[in-house]
């Protein structure tokens, strides 16, 4: 009996929103977060106060672009980052 591999394929790989550092002003960057998020502002400001930290994940590549103009357009340090491919799960039988 033969072993085989199947290996999925996305039209778009996940990417991830990671604040690196809030700038000047994190106030600023905790309401972009609070509109992205829908968070509160008060749970915005928390998560903006412990940069570095992964705003969004699993999103396409052009909202997570958008995200981080945003971000950076308040005054933040951001970046995308595209996430790692899932692992295979091995051999189907």
């Amino acid at each position: 009996m033969a072993v085989k591999y199947f290996t999925l394929v996305c039209d778009d790989v996940p990417h991830e929103v990671v604040l690196v550092h809030p700038g000047a002003c994190p106030l600023d960057v905790a309401q972009v977060v609070r509109r992205m998020t829908g968070l509160s502002l008060w749970r915005s400001k928390v998560l903006v106060d412990q940069a570095p930290v992964v705003i969004l994940d699993r999103i396409p590549e052009e909202t997570a672009e958008r995200a981080v103009a945003a971000l950076r357009d308040a005054g933040g340090q951001a970046e995308l980052r595209q996430q790692p491919k899932p692992h295979s799960p091995g051999p189907v039988s």
